[in-house]
């Protein structure tokens, strides 16, 4: 008979092994993620419950041979895993000083410090706390502020803090993922919303329709009709109209990079069509940027019919290709693009990560803006949802990314307003 110390190191291992490599094809995509997402995030908790684990068991005065090869296993997996998430630090470091030039740092208010570097323990160990970090930072939430008309799907939530400037802040806006189907402002995007909001940014994250109820596109017309409120409104919270950041991951990471590359599109914006959506910068991440299916992956054809087609837009491929095509970010790249940093998980098996590669190569051939592109070794998708290892480097990194940017963009226009 099985000891239940062998069958949770079975378990254990199990999962440990398809976070290091997850099972490949389509139709196990969902379930490889799943098993894999938080294992891979929370390696160093799962990893104190092995060893916890193991030593009750010896303390008991029990040597189970196979429970205890399973449980070095996996500790020598879940130790792995802990040093692939620490090696986002420098390849976040490395995309950066690749995209923008080894100086980028001396546009940053100040280089970063070694403690800006270094794996901030003391968060990763609660990734669950955000009430209380965000206390902490002085950071408040203004929830439910409505947009558009449709209720809880038409509503906002605005992120400032006791640093917030009364005038000129940078803004952000976040749109959460969830497949176009579920998902809600408050679940995702919060380490970030906050790192950015404690540090005088106005932060804003936004709902929109899910399908089926509401096919597609009312979700980016959603994101564009967010953008033209910010526009119309975030003065009022500080925030400078005229610069504004859009970030988001999965379907988030679609749709605010297809808000990005379709500004002022009218058939994005009905009845609001001269209403203002030109965004400055997209960080997308684990974003599906193939709708269509034009870069000839299996995967992402099968994503089309078998799943887009039947939840989330009215048509299918072959009755309405036009459709897919206009809503594919690879299709809308064009040289006034602005600039983009985008993050993918070379793990990621609900998007696979040539779609990044696909859209940064085109946006490298097509743009006059600055392309970032960092692929993270190791990461499953949703890898910033909770505040890891990883995810807490990648909310740095994107800080200092940012503020590179806000900092350039301000000196770019300093001669235009001296002249005016």
């Amino acid at each position: 008979m099985v000891s239940g110390f062998v069958a949770r190191q079975a378990v254990n291992a199990a999962l440990t092994a398809n976070a290091v490599q997850p099972v490949p094809g389509y139709r196990a995509g969902v379930p490889a993620f799943a098993a894999g997402w938080l294992t891979s995030e929370l390696a160093p908790q799962v990893l104190a419950a092995t060893v916890v684990d193991t030593a009750a068991h010896l303390a008991r005065g029990r040597r189970d041979r196979l429970g205890l090869a399973l449980a070095a296993v996996s500790a020598a997996g879940l130790g792995y895993l802990v040093g692939q998430s620490r090696r986002a630090v420098q390849i976040a470091e490395d995309a950066l000083v690749e995209g923008l030039g080894v100086d980028y740092v001396e546009q940053l208010d100040q280089a970063p410090s070694p403690a800006d570097l270094a794996t901030p323990w003391r968060r990763v160990a609660n990734p669950f706390a955000f009430g209380r970090e965000r206390r902490r930072a002085g950071v408040e939430v203004k929830r439910d502020v409505p947009f558009a008309p449709y209720g809880k799907r038409g509503m906002l939530d605005i992120y400032t803090s006791t640093t917030t400037p009364e005038s000129g802040a940078p803004v952000l806006l976040h749109v959460h993922g969830g497949a176009w189907t579920i998902g809600t402002k408050e679940q995702q995007g919060l380490a970030l919303m906050e790192h950015l909001a404690a540090k005088g940014w106005v932060c804003v994250s936004v709902n929109y329709r899910l399908a089926p109820r509401d096919r597609w596109p009312a979700q980016i017309v959603d994101v564009k009709q967010a953008i033209a409120w910010i526009k119309d409104n975030i003065a009022d919270y500080g925030g400078d109209p005229e610069y504004l950041a859009i970030t988001g991951g999965s379907a988030g990471g679609h749709l605010s990079s297809l808000a990005a590359l379709t500004p002022n599109d009218p058939q994005f914006q009905p009845g609001f069509e001269e209403k203002d959506t030109t965004v400055q910068v997209a960080v997308p991440h684990y974003g599906v940027y193939d709708m269509a299916g034009v870069g000839g992956n299996r995967k992402v054809e099968m994503m089309r019919d078998l799943f887009l087609a039947k939840r989330v837009f009215p048509q299918s491929y072959a009755e309405a290709p036009e459709a897919y095509e206009a809503a594919t970010p690879l299709l809308r790249v064009t040289p006034d693009a602005p600039d983009f940093f985008v993050l993918h998980g070379r793990n990621d098996t609900l998007v696979g990560v040539d779609q990044a590669r696909q859209l940064v190569e085109r946006l490298r051939e097509t743009s006059k803006r600055t392309v970032v592109y960092a692929e993270l070794p190791r990461a499953q998708h949703a890898f910033d949802v909770i505040p890891s290892i990883r995810g807490l480097h990648i909310v740095r990194a994107i800080d200092r990314y940012l503020h590179w940017h806000w900092n350039t963009w301000r000196r770019e226009r300093e001669p235009a307003q001296t002249h005016a």
